[in-house]
């Protein structure tokens, strides 16, 4: 006697959960850039007067970026475990790919909030201490290839995999997993930046405005839009009108 599949029902909805996940990432993404326009431009790095300055100044709303970044990433967990859970509901033998972008979701989330912790450790070199221009410089520089070059190779596999799965097991619509494709395309311009410098008002420089128009913004335009389209019910509709059918074959 077979003992029946049976859940309790107060487990959180896994489709409502990533959706409520992405748009909390779009929110707190917004609230940064916000921020980031207020306090403006980092001076160049050689300029040592003017950067310990522009901490001086800034190092509160620094330090308040990066604790909202640390929830953005926490709430990036979330989205990648539900849309992991997504994918393998549909196709279990797609498992091993979902948790290969899940994976690398992680390692990127590890590495963005060390990177926080060098920029957040910039900032706390001037609360009541003498500041020191080459430890700001030093931890600015370890930031920025944290968050260009080294973090668009993990973002470039994360879509990749992501639109594999997604074109594979139909648990989403088609055009979801051909824009995780162009995504993971577009990561390729950040892998460059690496040989760039370090000024923020160049395009081509490490964790300048290039990689985050061309590879960022893009990656999290779609957890969004990824997160829209679950919350509102539509994940697994392909593989819904595929059963039915079979069914109507089969009948």
């Amino acid at each position: 006697m077979s003992i029946p599949d049976v859940h309790p029902t107060n487990t959180p909805d896994v489709k409502r959960w990533t959706g409520v996940a992405a748009l909390l990432v779009a929110g707190l993404l917004l609230t940064e850039f916000v921020l980031h326009q207020v306090i403006g431009p980092r001076p160049e790095l050689d300029r040592s007067d003017a950067l310990v300055a522009y901490f001086v100044a800034h190092h509160t709303m620094i330090l308040t970026i990066v604790l909202i970044d640390t929830v953005l990433m926490a709430s990036i967990i979330v989205f990648l475990a539900g849309f992991r859970q997504i994918i393998t509901h549909a196709r279990h033998d797609l498992q091993w790919i979902a948790d290969l972008g899940f994976g690398a979701g992680l390692v990127f989330v590890a590495i963005t909030m060390v990177g926080d912790a060098m920029e957040a450790g910039s900032a706390l070199d001037v609360v009541h201490l003498v500041p020191d221009a080459s430890a700001i410089r030093a931890l600015t520089e370890g930031h920025a290839v944290m968050f260009g070059a080294t973090g668009c190779v993990l973002l470039a596999l994360i879509s990749a995999s992501s639109g594999y799965v997604v074109l594979a097991s139909g648990a989403l619509p088609r055009w979801t997993g051909i824009v995780a494709w162009a995504v993971a395309a577009l990561q390729v311009f950040g892998l460059g930046t690496i040989f760039g410098g370090t000024s923020d008002r160049d395009w081509f420089s490490s964790g300048g405005v290039g990689v985050t128009l061309t590879a960022t913004f893009p990656w999290v335009a779609w957890v969004v839009t990824v997160g829209i389209v679950t919350i509102r019910g539509h994940a697994g509709f392909r593989v819904r009108r595929r059963a039915f059918r079979e069914a109507r074959r089969v009948g």
